[in-house]
């Protein structure tokens, strides 16, 4: 199955990749190997990206660069990275997309929503729990940047500004306009973090990296919304001295504001240990089944979360454990949200990623050290003006509902009368007129 989604191309390696934090449907083993999904390809020669440059820059093209390496520094199904030096001698990547890879992804796309519908008309009781469809649109508008490189250029940009405020982490900077097709971008120093030597960086270097890493992530979840959605360890360079340079912003998550807050409250029941209380806020996040069965939700999560909350990355897997809320709720008939998928693989890569450098990081001890910064961006955004005219027209349009919900109980009780008669309102119409007012109350 993995060499058969390798062959197929990068859309579906990406997919297989989803997968793999899917143990809700997929075996162990199945797990295991999908999880060891990579793009991996053979480098073309650059004659054939030559040839891209041109119709990107046209006939300029040679005196944009002083030189340009043809071995390529990476290379992937869509596109080869190559280090260059820029006609000024700045150090530069220069990213170029395969020719005709719009066309197969366009192809693959097309491909894959057709296998859905077919899976949805097939399996309605599996569709009932996985939304095939929904995941693939997920995954499908996380990869916009993969084929336009001026959306992964305008990816890059945002993110500049939302690592500001890290002092071991940054972006490489664009250094030309972006085409579709070439984005020329400064080079990362150092090498993956994969690859680094724990032993030649500070403690303090180590664990402010891994720190900054994962604070940036959590913010990026549940303040941004907005998330690097494929950091491997070959997407984050690390140098002594250096900050971490998070590179190739193709595939962006987003998550919704609803999701995002309930994300909040997950983890901090994760970090209090408390497994009912996230049983309840993962149930709020998703929806019921006919088949739900909530107390044994809680049970499951009341036996799997003490393990988790003072964990070190070096003594637990916290990807896994997301996942394995995924799959107690997919056995306990709890639907959960399709971006859940696409986060829970982001959170896998990054936690792979920084145990390479400081596996003694504790991700619940830096989630309770950004709480302060979380709940202040969650606070700003609630007292915007955007949302307060949100606030202001739910408010609006839920009155004619509330003031037809009192008249209706004023004019017509439950108790029925003889026509001609006075209605006398009975204790449970009171009841129901109390529960309007509350929620009018409430609305205000």
């Amino acid at each position: 199955m993995r060499e058969a989604l390798q062959s197929l191309g990068p859309l579906y390696v990406k997919f297989g990749q989803m997968l793999s934090t899917r143990p809700d449907f997929l075996s162990p083993v199945m797990i295991e190997e999908l999880g060891k999904l990579h793009d991996q390809v053979s480098p073309a020669p650059f004659a054939d990206f030559e040839a891209v440059l041109a119709a990107e820059f046209g006939a300029r093209w040679p005196r944009l660069f002083r030189e340009i390496d043809p071995v390529p520094l990476g290379t992937a199904s869509l596109a080869q990275v190559y280090r260059a030096e820029l006609a000024d001698g700045t150090p530069a990547a220069v990213k170029i997309q395969r020719p005709g890879a719009e066309a197969v992804m366009n192809r693959d796309t097309a491909s894959l929503r057709r296998t859905a519908r077919l899976i949805a008309r097939m399996a309605p009781r599996f569709t009932e729990m996985i939304d095939l469809h929904a995941m693939l649109g997920v995954l499908f508008d996380a990869m916009a940047g993969e084929t336009d490189f001026r959306k992964e250029a305008g990816h890059m940009r945002n993110a500049q500004r939302l690592t500001e405020r890290f002092a071991h982490l940054t972006v490489p900077r664009v250094l030309y306009d972006p085409t579709p097709r070439v984005l020329v971008q400064s080079l990362a120093p150092g090498t993956s973090i994969r690859d680094a030597d724990p032993v030649s960086f500070t403690e303090e270097e180590r664990v402010g990296i891994g720190t900054d890493l994962m604070a940036f992530m959590y913010r990026g979840f549940f303040v941004d919304r907005y998330f690097h959605a494929d950091p491997h360890p070959g997407n984050i360079f690390v140098a002594p001295g250096r900050p971490a340079h998070l590179i190739d912003w193709g595939m962006v998550g987003r998550v919704d504001a609803h999701v995002g807050r309930h994300l909040v409250l997950a983890m901090m029941h994760i970090a209090a240990g408390d497994g009912a209380g996230l049983a309840r806020t993962w149930t709020e996040m998703g929806a019921l089944t006919d088949r739900a069965d909530l107390p044994g939700f809680r049970s499951d999560l009341e036996s799997l979360v003490p393990a988790v909350a003072s964990a070190s990355l070096g003594e637990l897997d916290f990807g896994v454990t997301l996942t394995a809320v995924l799959r107690h709720s997919t056995r306990r008939g709890i639907r959960t949200s399709p971006a859940i998928a696409l986060l829970g693989k982001s959170f896998a890569n990054l936690e792979g990623s920084i145990r390479h450098l400081c596996p003694e990081l504790s991700l619940t001890d830096v989630f309770v050290d950004s709480l302060g910064g979380i709940a202040l961006g969650l606070a700003k955004e609630n007292l915007s003006a955007q949302q307060a005219v949100r606030t202001v027209l739910g408010l609006l349009a839920s009155i004619p509902g509330r003031v037809q919900q009192v008249r209706d109980i004023l004019l017509n009780p439950v108790g029925h009368t003889a026509p001609g008669r006075a209605a006398t309102p009975s204790p449970q119409d009171f009841v129901v007129l109390l529960a309007a007012l509350r929620g009018h109350r409430r609305d205000g």
